[in-house]
């Protein structure tokens, strides 16, 4: 299958794409996350995202970056707490314009390499994602079968930068490695 995987960074790219290439499908990374503050991290990200492509041999494809847009459809939700209700609107928004464009592109499926991350509740992200694309939508918790072991042994072969936060300005103050 054609399959547009929504990419939240090149770390967690990395074991979920191989898998994925793995199982037979064909790849195409989509970096799509308006959600990423400041622009100088969304850089860094998208930069290490573009690298994980190459060294894995896939196109990664890039949408507009679009903070207003983000922080449009998260007002008012800016004191819930991590994995609340604006982490799902986030998850929602990004999903929704790659199912947009996986559908303008003719890919068969997409996914998400949210679900890699042991801070990301792939109950929730696959939820979301089936709602918005139905069977289009590629389910998975790529956590599972030491996926999140894996992201990080790439990431420390290819020496690239692993962010420290979610991506987003509420995040900032709550560290994490992921």
């Amino acid at each position: 299958m054609k399959v547009l995987l929504h990419v939240c960074c090149g770390v967690c790219a990395g074991s979920v794409a191989e898998r994925l290439l793995k199982e037979g499908h064909v790849v195409t990374g989509y970096f799509y996350n308006p959600n990423i503050h400041p622009s100088e991290e969304y850089e860094k990200r998208l930069e290490v995202a573009n690298a994980v492509a190459r060294w894995l041999g896939i196109s990664m494809l890039a949408g507009e970056y679009q903070p207003e847009s983000w922080l449009k459809a998260t007002a008012g939700l800016e004191s819930e707490p991590e994995n609340g209700r604006r982490c799902e609107v986030c998850y929602r928004v990004r999903l929704q314009q790659t199912q947009r464009f996986a559908l303008e592109q003719g890919f068969d499926v997409f996914t998400t390499t949210l679900t890699v991350s042991p801070h990301k509740p792939a109950a929730v992200v696959n939820r979301v994602g089936a709602e918005i694309g139905g069977d289009r939508f590629l389910a998975r918790d790529f956590k599972k079968q030491g996926g999140f072991k894996r992201a990080n042994e790439i990431a420390r072969q290819l020496g690239v930068y692993r962010q420290h936060y979610c991506g987003c300005w509420y995040s900032m103050n709550r560290p994490h490695e992921d």
